[in-house]
């Protein structure tokens, strides 16, 4: 088997975890990480024994493929100069923080035969895994996706940080075009929305119904699902579900056998081995995108509230008034 060479691009918590990962699996070569901390450039190299590069420039043509994990802002000027050198990339979600930018990657990614793939990292997560295989036509979605504030993130609103997680896993197991949504939120701790909900009808007549908060004092990331036949409720950080049925007039309650795994892991043996092939990626650019616009969309209308509760605020009388 030969060896795929990569190289991590940004090592900050999340871009480590990448290095460590591409350091263990077999087949893969990690060449070496790079981030704008030339001291956390080393130590994370010292540790995966492996090259700490300066710059983008340094890194060699015989690297085949490259995990951009640097800010969200980021993501375009970073990924489109190492598409112009032909490396296969996973950019880690969302793909950029704009629609158009986001097209453009898909364009030049198609345009020079490359390998795009976004860490949407839910998609491989063993829980989401065995839901696929029993998730039909849903009728109602209800996600909860909340974290203590950190300042890593906020260069976007919450929105792009977290909800767009479970924008795409909606898109996804959905499959319908949306036909209309609702947003609110707030900004509280950043310069964006920090804490958000948004209501989508699609045109299949599923609603989904979520919220995320970047300023809870713990961590909560669940999903529930219903369908006509089955009620579904999963927990992704325990990697825990049940299944609730309706048997001879009676709730069937089960435990849904999920097996253990780490998501990240899986998400990047899923990428080697598409660069391997030579095929596509299990988790497509094109979904992402998908997830973008509607992560925009719900952006903009949080936005909107704001101004409309800022201007009550400043004339209490005139909502009443109507």
């Amino acid at each position: 088997m030969d060896l795929i060479k990569v190289v991590v691009v940004g090592v900050g918590s999340l871009g480590s975890r990448h290095a460590r990962i591409y350091s263990e699996l077999p087949g893969v070569e990690l060449v070496g990480v790079l981030d704008t901390d030339q001291n956390r450039t080393e130590e994370i190299a010292a540790q995966y024994n492996c090259q700490p590069f300066t710059g983008l420039e340094d890194i060699p043509s015989s690297v085949e493929a490259i995990s951009v994990v640097v800010p969200t802002d980021r993501h375009y000027e970073v990924a489109e100069g190492l598409m112009d050198r032909g490396y296969h990339l996973l950019v880690e979600k969302p793909i950029t923080d704009n629609v158009p930018h986001a097209r453009e990657l898909l364009r030049l990614a198609e345009k020079s035969d490359l390998l795009l793939q976004v860490g949407h990292v839910e998609r491989f997560n063993p829980g989401i895994l065995e839901l696929e295989k029993i998730v039909k036509e849903p009728r109602f979605i209800e996600c909860h996706r909340n974290a203590p504030f950190q300042p890593r993130g906020t260069e976007v609103g919450v929105v792009l940080d977290l909800m767009i997680h479970d924008l795409d896993i909606i898109l996804y197991l959905v499959s319908s075009p949306v036909a209309s949504l609702e947003a609110v939120g707030a900004t509280v701790l950043s310069k964006y929305e920090d804490i958000a909900n948004a209501r989508i009808k699609f045109k299949s007549g599923c609603i989904a119904n979520i919220t995320t908060s970047r300023i809870s004092p713990s961590k909560m990331r669940k999903i529930r699902i219903f369908q006509d036949d089955a009620y579904i409720s999963l927990d992704y950080m325990a990697q825990t579900a049940q299944i609730y049925r309706k048997e001879a007039g009676r709730i069937i309650a089960d435990e849904l056998p999920i097996p253990r795994g780490e998501s990240l892991k899986l998400e990047l043996e899923s990428f080697v081995e598409a660069v391997r092939l030579g095929g596509k990626p299990q988790v497509p650019a094109e979904g992402s995108l998908a997830a973008l616009e509607v992560a925009v969309a719900v952006t903009e209308e949080v936005a909107k509230s704001e101004k409309r509760l800022a201007k009550i605020q400043e004339n209490p009388g005139e909502e009443w008034e109507r």
